[in-house]
C-alpha cells in the first residue's frame, strides 16, 4: 500500500580470477560475497555485449545459491583510466546508482586478480574510486553528498532539507518525523530516533520507500546518535528491503549528523551487519571504509542473456 499524500500520517580470500572468464552463457561465472553481511553477487561482462534484463537480475536473486542485495556486473569502461563500468541491480532487478559495499568486494578481488590495490570504477551514481589495503579495510570514495531537493530528488521544493516535513502515526506523536534527505549516489531518508531495533522498520520502510514524495523512491533508515563519532544504523534498502547493511545509508546518516551539529565528520557507523568508518573529508568527498569477504564461486549455467541494445 502507497500513501497518497505527502504529509498525512502514513500506517575466505578469494584467490581466483574471475575476469576474462566467459566464453559462453552457460560459461558465466559469478563470485558470491558480503559486505557485513550486505549480500553481494559479482558477474564480470567485460569483453561481452550481454546484458542483463531486470527479469534476468530477479531471477538470478531469487535462487538460493546467488541471491544478492546488489548485484555488481561488469562492463567495458566507456574511457580510458577506469577499470569497468558497474550496473548495479537490486533484488527486484531495478537498477541502483551507487553500492558501497558492493564496491568494496569488487575493489577485493580486483585486488586479488591484479596485484593492484587502487581502482576506479564509472556507477550509474558517479565515479567511485576504491583503495584496498586487506580484506579488513577497503576504502571507497563515495563522492560528494547532494542536498538540493532537486538533486535528490524530491518532488516539491524543501529549502531545508536537514529536516523535512514527514511523519508516520499521529500527528500529534509521531513514531518517526523529521526526516534528513540527502543523495549519495542513491536518495536517502534519515530519521532521527532514540532506538532503531524498536522502529517496525519492516513495515514503515516500503511504505515510505514508494512516497509520492521521492519521485526515484528512497532508500529509509533510522538512526541513534551515540556520541560525537558513533551512530547506530537500521536501513530498509530501496528495491532490496530490510539489510544487514547499506554502506550509502551510512554514509547518508553520517553527513546528515555532522550537517545538524550531532556529530563530528568521522564517525563510526554501527549497523545489523557490523561497523563501518565514514568520513565527510574537508574536499566535500565521502570515504567509507570496512570489510568485504567471498562466500563461494559458481556458474550461471543456465540464464540466456540478451544482446545488448
Amino acid at each position: 500500500m502507497r500513501p497518497h499524500a505527502y504529509r498525512q500520517t502514513i500506517v575466505p580470500v578469494p584467490t581466483f580470477p574471475i575476469y576474462g572468464r566467459m566464453s559462453a552463457p552457460s560459461a558465466i561465472r559469478y563470485v558470491k560475497m558480503n559486505g557485513l553481511g550486505n549480500e553481494i553477487v559479482v558477474v564480470d561482462l567485460r569483453g561481452s555485449t550481454k546484458r542483463f534484463t531486470a527479469e534476468e537480475a530477479s531471477a538470478i536473486a531469487a535462487r538460493s545459491e546467488t541471491h544478492f542485495d546488489q548485484m555488481m556486473v561488469l562492463h567495458d569502461p566507456p574511457r580510458q583510466g577506469l577499470d569497468a563500468q558497474i550496473l548495479i541491480y537490486n533484488t527486484d532487478g531495478s537498477l541502483a546508482q551507487a553500492c558501497g559495499n558492493g564496491t568494496r568486494c569488487v575493489g577485493l578481488l580486483a585486488a586479488r586478480d591484479t596485484g593492484r590495490s587502487a581502482f576506479s570504477y564509472e556507477t550509474a551514481g558517479g565515479l567511485l574510486d576504491v583503495q584496498v589495503v586487506s580484506p579488513a579495510s577497503i576504502s571507497v570514495d563515495m563522492g560528494e553528498p547532494r542536498f538540493g531537493w532537486q538533486d535528490i530528488p524530491l518532488s516539491e521544493p524543501f529549502h531545508d532539507t536537514r529536516r523535512i516535513e514527514l511523519q508516520v502515526g499521529p500527528a500529534d506523536k509521531p513514531i518517526i518525523h523529521s526526516p534528513a534527505v540527502v543523495n549519495v549516489g542513491n536518495p536517502h531518508a534519515v530519521f532521527w530516533v532514540d532506538d532503531p531495533a524498536a522502529i517496525d522498520l519492516g513495515r514503515i520502510g516500503p511504505m515510505l520507500e514508494y512516497h509520492p514524495l521521492f519521485p526515484e523512491r528512497a532508500n529509509i533508515s533510522v538512526a541513534r546518535i551515540d556520541s560525537r563519532e558513533a551512530i547506530t544504523l537500521r536501513t530498509w534498502e530501496r528495491g532490496a528491503g530490510l539489510t544487514r547493511a547499506c554502506g550509502s545509508a551510512a554514509c547518508a546518516a553520517a553527513v546528515s549528523a555532522a550537517r545538524i551539529g550531532l556529530t563530528g565528520r568521522k564517525v563510526t557507523v554501527t549497523l545489523p551487519g557490523g561497523s563501518l568508518i565514514i568520513e565527510w573529508r574537508a574536499d566535500n568527498h565521502i570515504i567509507m571504509t570496512g570489510p568485504a569477504e567471498l562466500e563461494h564461486e559458481g556458474t550461471l549455467d543456465d540464464l540466456p542473456l540478451a544482446a545488448a541494445s
